[in-house]
């Protein structure tokens, strides 16, 4: 399957992974990055190159390349309900008999499911002309044929064991208390941060799994446009999609308009169309119908709820084989520049994503984000605040949006509905200063930064790439980066915000301190003590600062006082009088 991540820094920790999930993209062969697996930023830099600043390594696929391959994946693939004694072997045989396999996986939902890709769709055909619309016997049947299928077997007995047992996939994130044994038990800040993001970050079963189904929605759209595409955007693409997230995407109906067919001959044919009175309206009412047929028609889809007089009307249900909260919109593209972007800023530097994660991982411990919606700081939000302190540093480790947008060819230019979303397409256009600062040192001074940011006056604009004044009263200001009129964070209560800035303040403490940040060696029971990023995430170690904070500013206040008192005792009788 293609990988997510087409470029990366060639002093990069972590590149392993890439190497494992980019095996066309022979970047061993150029970078040897598999030298380079559990090394400092700053060594690592340097056996790279000496020079101030670093190109970026030529990219082999763009973003817009990989989901187009992503999505022909998925068209030439089908989910299958297994049994629980499914013989993998048998399985494999019975259904190559319809074409040749490229891929497939088994993973554990509400049963077990495989995801099979054929080499062609001529496969699936072939595959669907054996199945059959199951008899109920106190229910009727909705005939669509899907490619979410179930396989029967007359066999019985106990789950396989062996090599023809399935092994499956493990599709969900590790459990609070594995995670922070795992990150207990590395070497350094910089270690834990990346074992973090391994641990939680979308596989690539995952995300082949996501495609495929949007793909199976598309079946259901195609009825009425058969040109569509439902297209996943934000985290599934992004690169910074963690295990468990919700599946955003978007009906795509670019390509149903057509094209001019008037030049040579001057005549030309259209579609007799309905008219609706705005676009909005023709999206709610086109939101309006795929729902319905959603509920009615796909299987697997539970909960569909039409949330049409929103922003952004959508539709949003639930997808029991594979587990996944759905919000389906349409025509969003938009969304789909903003992914591409925070695609192509992990891509320029993977400390990046390491960074990401760790910090989004830290949020949701404490309380600060939350997957309902509220006056909670969002994932995007703490996403566009690291981009742009990572653009303060000194060097920056990344460009502004201006800058990307001022190194785009003619093809790159990009207008949607007003507003400028041009981006470099060409990753190796793009020259990166030299920067060696370690995770540890990055994610201390990242608590730093923001502890004693002024949100009360600036706002964070990551197209310019520093501070500008808020245009409005709302807590929290950080500026779309496309939709320059919007505020990303508007929903941010100043509660919210004040907790965001404490918690930043409270772990920068911890950093300056030391002691969490050493790593100490196993106790009696073998069990290692937390430190580090572990202890940074136990909500234990931050109410113990906030506590000591608590007993010094009362302290303080006490102070205060007598020396209010001394003062007051030394002034003459006449102006205590007067006083």
């Amino acid at each position: 399957m293609a990988a997510c991540f087409s470029v990366c820094r060639a002093y990069v920790r972590g590149a392993d992974r890439l190497l494992r999930l980019c095996p066309r993209c022979e970047l061993q062969a150029q970078t040897g990055l598999s030298r380079l697996h559990r090394t400092d930023f700053a060594t690592a830099a340097q056996a790279v190159s000496n020079t101030e600043q670093t190109a970026v390594s030529d990219a082999k696929e763009s973003f817009s390349l990989i989901q187009e391959k992503r999505h022909d994946q998925a068209e030439r693939s089908v989910l299958i309900n297994c049994p629980p004694n499914t013989n993998k072997k048998k399985f494999l045989a019975y259904i190559s008999k319809h074409g040749d396999i490229r891929n497939h996986f088994f993973y554990e939902t509400y049963g077990i499911y495989a995801v099979v890709e054929f080499s062609s769709r001529d496969s699936i055909s072939s595959l669907k002309e054996n199945c059959t619309i199951p008899s109920l016997q106190h229910e009727a049947s909705v005939p669509f044929k899907s490619r979410l299928l179930t396989l029967s077997s007359t066999a019985t007995g106990k789950k396989q064991t062996g090599p023809n047992a399935i092994k499956c996939h493990n599709l969900t994130p590790p459990s609070f208390d594995k995670l922070i044994n795992q990150l207990s038990k590395q070497e350094t800040v910089d270690q834990q941060m990346q074992c973090l993001t391994e641990a939680c970050q979308l596989t690539e079963e995952n995300i082949s799994l996501r495609f495929l189904v949007c793909s199976l929605l598309r079946d259901i759209a195609a009825a009425y446009f058969p040109d569509c595409i439902i297209r996943p955007f934000g985290s599934t693409v992004n690169s910074f999609g963690k295990l468990g997230c919700d599946l955003d995407m978007f009906l795509d109906l670019d390509a149903v308009s057509g094209h001019d067919q008037s030049k040579g001959s001057g005549l030309s044919l259209e579609y007799q169309v309905k008219r609706g009175a705005s676009e909005r309206n023709v999206t709610q009412s086109i939101l309006s119908v795929i729902g319905e047929c959603v509920d009615v028609f796909s299987p697997g889809c539970v909960g569909v709820q039409k949330i049409l007089n929103a922003r952004c009307p959508l539709v949003r249900f639930s997808h029991q084989p594979s587990s996944f909260r759905c919000d389906l919109t349409a025509n969003n593209r938009v969304a789909m520049k903003s992914s591409e972007m925070l695609f192509i800023y992990g891509s320029l530097d993977e400390r990046l994503r390491f960074l990401v994660f760790t910090i989004r991982y830290w949020a949701r411990a404490h309380g600060i984000t939350n997957s309902f919606p509220g006056a909670w700081i969002t994932n995007f939000s703490l996403t566009m605040l690291v981009v742009f302190f990572l653009q303060q540093r000194t060097p920056a480790l990344l460009p502004t949006l201006n800058q990307l947008r001022d190194l785009a060819g003619p093809s790159d230019k990009c207008v949607i509905e007003g507003n400028d979303c041009t981006m470099v397409t060409d990753l190796s256009k793009i020259t990166l200063q030299q920067n060696t600062d370690t995770l540890e040192k990055l994610l201390q001074e990242f608590f730093e930064f923001y502890g004693s940011f002024d949100f009360g006056k600036s706002s964070i604009n990551i197209r310019k790439g520093r501070e500008q004044n808020k245009p409005e009263t709302s807590a929290m200001h950080i500026q779309n980066p496309f939709e320059t009129d919007l505020n990303v964070s508007r929903n941010v209560n100043s509660s919210q915000l004040q907790r965001f800035v404490t918690l930043c303040k409270e772990s920068a403490w911890i950093f300056q301190n030391g002691d969490v940040l050493k790593r100490r060696s196993a106790s009696s029971s073998n069990k290692i003590p937390q430190w580090g990023v572990a202890a940074l995430l136990m909500p234990s170690v931050t109410k113990s600062v906030e506590a000591r904070e608590k007993r010094k500013r009362r302290k303080n206040e006490r102070t205060a006082e007598r020396i209010m008192s001394v003062l007051q005792s030394l002034k003459s009788p006449a102006e205590a009088g007067e006083a």
